[in-house]
């Protein structure tokens, strides 16, 4: 009996089960988040309130600064707006002060210089605490912003039940390389059909870090919970914006997702970079996981599907792999039916995603399922025998920044 081979097919069949039975209800419960809720249109006045920008900044390259703060600053919004630029002890700052001279006079901007690097979470608090406004987004210094993401994210948080929401991500520097064309359509799939079908039931699992509003009141009593987040004894540091989302939905807050709010961030244009960017990802998604659990009694069925199935599915998939390995070097053969299945499931979703977006380029996403198996599946493995590691594994220079301080649609 060929051992490997039947593991093998038996778990690329229960992936493609599993997998189909996800995407199909996943594309039927997909929404168009850009709607006005129920709430905003049954109040019969306009809502304006205060909103604060919070613009964590670390090692930032000039020009990408400058493009975000220009971006707010030129937000068509009827309402109060005051960004909080926190720079977290860049070593540039010299090149920084330049773009934030610019806007020293500006009134509605003020600009925090940190002595030191405390991280992107405790710069994000620092602001936070000294802010006033009833709702406060965050941005990341490489986000630029179209000129009506505010007033549509305001119109979502209008509804008192809603404690955070987040906006459509696309990337700014799309063009750049290949791997940068995936990641783009990588976040429209995650946007337009993970975070739409989530919303459909007001539980985004998490509000993406460059472009995310919240409630402050619900944020602010949440803050230490968040502040103080460890894992295994050690303090966290990243996935702030996947953890914050979860103490939402535990508190008892909705979350939403607007697809008008289209924001732009730079994703990273080689694969270093962001298979390091994949391994925190991964790290928060797992450690995160087990408090989303907690959740799931009281959330739609939906969820509960969602959350077994990109857990499960990487899994299986991972299984499938090593045992197709294993088919070959025992018994020389190619395992070409767990091939032809995974091939077919491809070409079906790359097809309904590029019918959905009315884009033919989707077709060209069937390249991310060779990522996927050869690198991203490894580097999942390597981040759950490594939960314990708080290492950013990021950047300590200005130069090669770009898509470092992202926080991914699929995170």
């Amino acid at each position: 009996m060929n051992i490997p081979a039947a593991v093998n097919t038996t778990s690329v069949l229960l992936y493609a089960l599993l997998s189909t039975i996800y995407k199909s209800a996943q594309v039927l419960h997909t929404l168009s988040a850009s709607r006005p809720p129920a709430y905003s249109s049954a109040c019969g006045v306009e809502f304006l309130p205060d909103v604060d920008v919070i613009v964590p900044c670390f090692n930032e390259n000039p020009a990408t600064l400058r493009a975000c703060l220009a971006s707010i600053a030129a937000q068509e919004y009827g309402g109060s707006i005051k960004v909080h630029v926190v720079d977290d002890g860049s070593v540039n700052r010299d090149a920084l002060n330049m773009v934030y001279r610019e806007y020293e006079r500006e009134r509605r901007f003020n600009v925090v210089l940190l002595p030191q690097n405390v991280g992107k979470r405790k710069a994000q608090i620092a602001a936070i605490r000294s802010s006033s406004g009833e709702l406060i987004l965050n941005v990341d210094s490489d986000t630029t912003l179209a000129p009506d993401v505010v007033s549509k994210l305001v119109v979502t948080m209008s509804d008192p039940t809603v404690g955070a929401a987040m906006g459509q991500l696309t990337a700014s520097n799309r063009g750049d390389s290949w791997l940068t064309r995936l990641i783009d359509m990588e976040y429209w799939l995650a946007c337009n059909e993970e975070r739409a079908a989530q919303a459909r039931f007001g539980a985004v699992m998490c509000c993406c870090g460059p472009c995310a509003i919240y409630r402050r009141t619900a944020l602010l009593l949440l803050l230490d919970q968040y502040e103080t987040q460890t894992f295994r004894g050690k303090r966290s540091d990243f996935g702030e914006d996947r953890h914050l989302t979860i103490l939402m939905l535990a508190a008892g807050y909705r979350t939403e997702y607007v697809r008008g709010a289209v924001a732009a961030t730079v994703v990273p244009d080689s694969l270093q970079p962001y298979l390091r960017q994949q391994l925190r990802w991964a790290r928060s998604t797992y450690r995160d996981t087990l408090l989303a659990l907690r959740l799931l009694p009281r959330l739609n069925r939906y969820l509960t599907l969602d959350v077994v199935a990109q857990n499960m599915g990487s899994l299986l998939l991972a299984i499938s792999m090593l045992a197709g390995f294993l088919q070959m070097v025992l018994t020389a053969t190619a395992p070409w039916d767990a091939c032809f299945v995974i091939a077919s499931m491809t070409i079906v979703r790359c097809s309904v995603a590029a019918i959905r977006a009315r884009q033919i380029r989707f077709l060209g996403f069937s390249a991310h399922t060779l990522i996927n198996l050869s690198l991203l599946l490894p580097v999942k493995a390597y981040a759950l025998c490594t939960l314990d590691n708080s290492d950013w594994l990021s950047r300590s220079s200005a130069s090669g920044n770009h898509g470092e301080n992202n926080v991914a649609p699929s995170e």
